[in-house]
C-alpha cells in the first residue's frame, strides 16, 4: 500500500507548502508583508529565477525528502532497509542474516572390500530447476565403513538461502564422476541446518509487530513466537499454536514449519530443548513444539502442449511444469507461485493460471480434483504423475 499521499497530507496540515507553485505563493505573500517594492512576479523575471535557484529548489528537496523518506521511515509499518533496522534495534531485535543449508547426502558404492574415500570439497548438483543448478559440497574426507555400501556425508550448500532446502531426490548428480561411487541422493530428513534468506523487510516488520505484544515475555503466544523465531530462525508466520489443554490444564502445543515444508524432528527437538533449558514456562508449565502435520495428496494432472514443439522442447516444458507444481507444494523455491499453507484453501485453478503465465506452450492443464482445504496441516505431494498430450485433444 502506498502511503505517500498520507504523509504529504501530514506536511500540508502542518502548513508547509509542498509544490513550487505553493512556495512561490508564500514568497509573494512574504514579499508583500515586508513592503517590498519588487512587483515583477513573472516567473521569467531575474528576481524569481534567483529566488527559485536559491530558495525554492532546496526547499522542495527538503519537503520531498520529508514526504518520501523521513516520515515513511519513522514508522515500522512503512520503514525499510537501514531505517527499519534502527527501529528494530530499539525493540531489541536484529535482522536475521542469511543461512547456508547443511545436510546429509547418501553416497552409494558398487562393492565392498576396497577402501574408498569421498574427499572434502566433492560437489553434488541438482538437475536444472527453472534454469538454476543448486550445489552442495562435502565438508570432510569421509571413508565408507568397512562392509557397507552406503555412507551419509555432511554437506554444505554452495550459497546461502532457502532455495537450497530441496525435497528428497533433487541432489543426485556428481558433476565429476567418482570411481566406485554408483549414485548420490538426499534422502528424507536430510537437512541438519535449514538454509534461509536474509530476513526481508516484511518478515522483520512481523517480528517487530510481535515484539509489541510480547512485552511480558511470559504466558502468551507472542512471547513464545519471539523466543522460537529468535532461536530457530523461523519466520513469525511459520508458527501456530494449539490451545485447549492438549496434555492437561495449562498445556499448549506449537506447530512449526519452514519454507521447504515440515522441519525435521531433530530441528524441533533443539527448539524444545532451548525452551526447557532456559526456563521458559508460559502456558502453564507445558509448552511443546512439533513439526507441522502434513496431509499427503497424489496428483495426476493432464498437460496439453503446443503440438509444434520439438521433443527437446516438450521435455523442457514438462520438466518445468513438474518443478513448478512441486514448488507450489514447497519442494523447491525456484518459481514465483502460490504455495501451500495451513488454514487455507489451495486453489488448483490458481495454480493452473500461474502455470499458463510461466509456460506459454502449455495449452491446458487438468488436475481433475477439488481444492485442498487445510486446517492445522500442510499439504504435500505423495506422488506426482503428469500425462503429456500434444494439441488440445487427449490422444
Amino acid at each position: 500500500m502506498n502511503h505517500s499521499e498520507d504523509f504529504e497530507q501530514i506536511v500540508k496540515d502542518a502548513g508547509i507548502p509542498t509544490t513550487e507553485a505553493e512556495m512561490q505563493q508564500q514568497w509573494d505573500q512574504i514579499n508583500t508583508d515586508q513592503g517590498s517594492l519588487i512587483k515583477n512576479d513573472n516567473k521569467w523575471s531575474s528576481f524569481w529565477k534567483l529566488v527559485s535557484a536559491l530558495v525554492t529548489t532546496p526547499a522542495l528537496w527538503v519537503v520531498k525528502f520529508l514526504i518520501n523518506e523521513l516520515l515513511p521511515n519513522s514508522f515500522i509499518k512503512t520503514a525499510g532497509g537501514t531505517f527499519l533496522d534502527i527501529l528494530a534495534w530499539a525493540l531489541g531485535l536484529e535482522r536475521k542474516a542469511a543461512v547456508f543449508t547443511q545436510g546429509m547426502i547418501t553416497f552409494n558404492r558398487d562393492q565392498v572390500g576396497n577402501a574408498l574415500v569421498v574427499p572434502a570439497g566433492t560437489v553434488i548438483n541438482t538437475p536444472s530447476i527453472n534454469g538454476a543448478v543448486y550445489s552442495l559440497v562435502t565438508l570432510a574426507d569421509t571413508e565408507f565403513p568397512n562392509g557397507e555400501l552406503t555412507v551419509a556425508i555432511e554437506c554444505r550448500a554452495s550459497g546461502s538461502g532457502v532455495a537450497f532446502n530441496l525435497a528428497p531426490g533433487y541432489y543426485s548428480i556428481l558433476p565429476e564422476p567418482m570411481a566406485g561411487v554408483l549414485s548420490v541422493r538426499n534422502n528424507d530428513d536430510w537437512i541438519t541446518v535449514s538454509g534461509a534468506d536474509a530476513e526481508t523487510d516484511e518478515e522483520l516488520r512481523l517480528r517487530c509487530r510481535n515484539q509489541f505484544t510480547a512485552v511480558g515475555q511470559f504466558h502468551h503466544d507472542a512471547a513464545y513466537k519471539a523466543i522460537i523465531s529468535e532461536f530457530a530462525g523461523l519466520r513469525i508466520d511459520y508458527i501456530w499454536f494449539e490451545h485447549g489443554a492438549p496434555r492437561g490444564a495449562g498445556s499448549a502445543n506449537a506447530y512449526l514449519m519452514i519454507d521447504s515444508g515440515q522441519p525435521d524432528q531433530p530441528f524441533v527437538d533443539t527448539v524444545n530443548t532451548h525452551i526447557n533449558d532456559n526456563g521458559y514456562h508460559g502456558h502453564g508449565d507445558d509448552m511443546r513444539c512439533f513439526p507441522m502435520p502434513e496431509t499427503v495428496h497424489n496428483l495426476s494432472p493432464n498437460a496439453y502442449l503446443n503440438p509444434n514443439l520439438t521433443p527437446e522442447q516438450q521435455t523442457a516444458v514438462m520438466t518445468g511444469i513438474e518443478n513448478m507444481i512441486r514448488c507450489a507444494f514447497r519442494e523447491n523455491q525456484a518459481f514465483t507461485v502460490t504455495q501451500t499453507w495451513p488454514f487455507t484453501r489451495f486453489s488448483f485453478s490458481q495454480l493452473g493460471t500461474e502455470l499458463h503465465e510461466q509456460f506459454p506452450d502449455l495449452i491446458s492443464i487438468e488436475f481433475g480434483q477439488d481444492d485442498i482445504v487445510s486446517l492445522m496441516a500442510l499439504p504435500v505431494i505423495g506422488t506426482l504423475s503428469i500425462t503429456k498430450h500434444l494439441g488440445a485433444q487427449a490422444l
